[in-house]
């Protein structure tokens, strides 16, 4: 049984491939068009996920997309009415490209497919997943748990923007929810938002910036903007925010709360800035923790899968690991809208079509997120000598040496190798004995870099 999950449409399209619930390949589109959060059809990753099964896309089983564009549909045309006439000239500009495209997707699926494979009814062998179920699987089935429980926190999918539930074997039973327009990943894009960033981008940058600032608006947040309740479930005050209705994701009273206009994204950043970020950054972790310790208290497992756009703010995910409120924390690496390609897949072998799934005491059934294409070291040298660049080949031990002399000295190394990653996180592995890291320190301490026995270390570190 061969599936392929697309995620598309909206941001971060991919396409993963599943045959009989292993996961071959995954990978995001902008890493082929290099337009970055790439929403269009992703045709690249499709192709390179096909081009790894014999016979190609014309062999594969089942495609599975990874949302339901009638249900999103449904929320978008129940919240124009419950805010109207507030809205209409958002309604007016979603309402063309909804009605063109998006609502009638299965065709338009079908269509692209038939564009890579002509000779395929590609309708009979499409099928849907919600939004979140979607994340959840993405989260749930690769990890090595044979059950925990399932948290996945996002802007929002269908309706949904929270859920939590249970994995246990193949099943995955969605037990909460938290509908639209209550949102987490939408309070924190709305700071994304004011302080200069571009949402469904810039959330890292917010993330990266809050360490340099301190908390000082996070009552103002509490007391205003969000109901917390002690099991982690919220109401925001939608008088302050205008992505119900408007093109915008706050409003005036937002910004006289705050003191001011959204920070001119050209313009220098503030400290101001900086204490929003960490003030909205502190505000989330409280949230997460508070969802986090209601999900141990309830539920009877002590391991928990993490995914949605949420889990992809890695300091409040360590915050969970490190209150020890569960003795194991799985997070899928393309936690984003990319991983619903693969969640959509997982789901359509496991669930639509009934096949075991297997744990066998593996770690990590995503190959440590290594899904992408690779590049011989020949093509990769064929490519820099068509665009004129002076480089030299070396071998391992010397590429070592020079990457800690490099970093020593400050300089910035950049470092290609193997399978492209799956996930917007370049992640680092050790391949050999001595890591990277041991050779900088015994540089640093003036000790030769090579060990006793002459070997060297290397590691792969995945960055497209």
């Amino acid at each position: 049984m061969r599936v392929l999950g697309i995620s598309a449409f909206y941001h971060d399209s991919a396409a993963a491939l599943v045959e009989d619930g292993a996961i071959v390949a995954a990978a995001q589109e902008e890493r082929f068009t290099r337009v970055k959060h790439d929403a269009s059809f992703p045709r690249h990753a499709i192709g390179y996920c096909a081009g790894l099964v014999a016979g190609g896309l014309d062999a594969i089983d089942l495609v599975a997309f990874y949302d339901k564009p009638f249900l999103k549909f449904e929320r978008l045309l129940e919240t124009y009415v419950a805010f109207a006439p507030r809205g209409f000239r958002s309604f007016a500009a979603a309402m063309p490209v909804w009605i063109k495209e998006k609502l009638f997707q299965k065709t338009l699926l079908a269509t692209e497919l038939a564009r890579l494979a002509p000779g395929v009814r590609w309708t009979d062998r499409l099928v849907f997943a919600e939004h979140h179920q979607s994340h959840a699987a993405s989260a749930f089935y690769p990890s090595p748990f044979e059950a925990a429980a399932i948290l996945t926190m996002d802007g929002v999918g269908e309706w949904a923007t929270t859920s939590i539930g249970t994995g246990a074997g193949r099943a995955i039973d969605i037990r909460k929810e938290i509908h639209f327009p209550h949102s987490l990943g939408l309070l924190y894009s709305a700071f994304t938002y004011y302080t200069g960033f571009k949402v469904n981008s810039g959330e890292y940058k917010v993330m990266g910036l809050a360490p340099y600032g301190e908390p000082r608006y996070a009552q103002t947040i509490l007391d205003n903007l969000i109901d917390l309740k002690p099991d982690g479930s919220f109401r925001l005050d939608l008088s302050f925010f205008d992505y119900c209705t408007g093109l915008r994701m706050t409003n005036e009273k937002f910004h006289a709360l705050f003191g001011g206009a959204p920070r001119d994204p050209e313009s220098l950043l503030t400290q101001r800035a900086m204490d929003l970020a960490a003030s909205i950054q502190a505000v989330t972790e409280e949230v997460v923790l508070r969802i986090a310790r209601a999900i141990a208290a309830e539920n009877g497992t002590r391991d928990l899968c993490l995914a949605g756009g949420v889990a992809l703010n890695c300091v409040a995910d360590g915050r969970i690991v490190r209150e020890g409120l569960f003795d194991r924390v799985w997070i899928q690496p393309a936690a984003g809208d990319a991983g619903g390609a693969l969640g959509a897949a997982l789901l359509a072998c496991h669930h639509h079509k009934g096949l075991p799934r297997g744990v066998d005491n593996r770690i990590d059934a995503m190959q440590g997120a290594f899904l992408g294409p690779e590049f011989p070291t020949d093509e990769a040298a064929a490519r820099l000598r068509a665009a004129g660049a002076r480089f030299a080949v070396l071998d391992p031990d010397a590429v070592i040496e020079h990457t800690a002399d490099a970093l020593v000295a400050g300089k910035a190394v950049g470092w290609f190798q193997g399978r492209m990653e799956f996930g917007p996180r370049a992640l680092v592995r050790a391949r050999r004995r001595q890591p990277l890291h041991a050779r900088l320190r015994r540089r640093r301490a003036g000790a030769p870099a090579r060990d006793d026995r002459g070997r060297g270390g290397a590691v792969g570190h995945r960055q497209a």
